[in-house]
């Protein structure tokens, strides 16, 4: 039996069935988008499905409440990123992407090419041009979500961009 949530006076637009009914339709909504961000940020499939699946966990576990589908959106981007960003202080690094998987994460060979010189990014770069140029998040958005000032987003959007540029040209001469 679904039951509408309510918190408060105020009615969350959100049906509520059973924990494993939220879980499946939460997974259903943002399980491809999250996967992508993670494996963005930490370039290795297997690191990024658990991350995915530790984000699950966390929602689980803390079950929260949202007001609005965007709200819940921006939720589980934060906590992903989060968990990739406590991946890499643990792993210091640990790159192993091998460039065949590429292909299987990509519609075209050029965005294939462009995904290879994401992954080239560090990683405070590639969380806001993903955010940003993928996923379609204006500034604001990503500053909220990753908790920085709308200017710190503008600058790594620059920053990220230039790199980008200079890696294309240097690929370009050769």
């Amino acid at each position: 039996m679904n039951v509408l949530i309510v918190k408060g006076d105020d009615e969350v637009p959100f049906l509520s069935g059973s924990p494993e009914d939220d879980l499946e339709n939460a997974y259903s909504r943002y399980g491809n988008m999250l996967f992508k961000l993670c494996f963005v940020i930490l370039s290795n499939t297997v690191d990024a499905e658990d991350a995915l699946q530790d984000t699950f966990l966390r929602y689980i576990n803390k079950r929260p409440v949202f007001n609005e589908p965007e709200h819940e959106k921006a939720w589980f981007i934060k906590v992903a990123n989060n968990v990739c960003k406590d991946m890499r202080r643990f792993k210091l690094r640990h790159n192993t992407l091998h460039i065949d998987e590429l292909s299987d994460y990509c519609s075209g060979e050029d965005q294939g090419h462009v995904l290879e010189q994401i992954l080239t990014l560090p990683p405070k770069y590639k969380i806001v041009i993903h955010l940003y140029y993928i996923e379609g998040y204006n500034v604001e958005e990503i500053a909220r979500i990753i908790d920085l000032s709308r200017s710190a987003v503008k600058m790594r959007l620059l920053r990220g961009r230039k790199l980008l540029k200079v890696e294309l040209e240097e690929e370009n001469q050769q």
